[in-house]
């Protein structure tokens, strides 16, 4: 799948990304830590549109969610990918958002971030509870958009 196709793809699915090339052994740490930056997965917390700065154009782009560093419940870095719809990896949907999770942005917006997927409205609400965003926005995932998923072929 090309990079193209992921930004019809709903915020908060799995994402696998690959140059194609074989997993190196692991007695190779320095070519096997470079294979992994180019052969991961994260989840999909942003798309945005192509932009015109001044009299460069940006490409489309999104940006994946691979994971954090950190200890006893304190992130110190996160680790995002960003890709244009230029890239020259694969890409695969593995999982979608359940229906029924409810996804937690940052702010309203078109240029909100995902910072979370819950199980529920009430995990959510808990979330948030527990970690400050005071201009969240819940959105539920819904049938109707797995439903749409289905129809024009992008199920996972």
């Amino acid at each position: 799948m090309s990079a193209h196709t992921i930004l019809s793809t709903p915020l908060g699915s799995i994402i696998s990304w690959s140059d194609g090339t074989p997993r190196p052994p692991e007695r190779h740490s320095k070519k096997l830590a470079v294979w992994k930056t180019r052969n991961s997965s994260g989840r999909l917390i942003r798309k945005e549109d192509s932009r015109t700065l001044g009299s460069y154009t940006a490409p489309a782009s999104f940006t994946l969610h691979e994971g954090d560093i950190g200890s006893r419940g304190t992130i110190v870095v996160k680790i995002l990918r960003t890709f244009g719809i230029d890239s020259t990896l694969a890409f695969i949907v593995i999982e979608r958002p359940p229906v029924g999770s409810v996804r937690i942005f940052d702010r309203p917006g078109p240029s909100h971030e995902l910072v979370h997927l819950a199980a529920d409205r009430e995990a959510a609400e808990g979330w948030l509870k527990l970690h400050r965003h005071p201009l969240a926005v819940l959105e539920e995932v819904t049938a109707d958009e797995a439903a749409a998923d289905h129809v024009e072929g992008r199920a996972a």
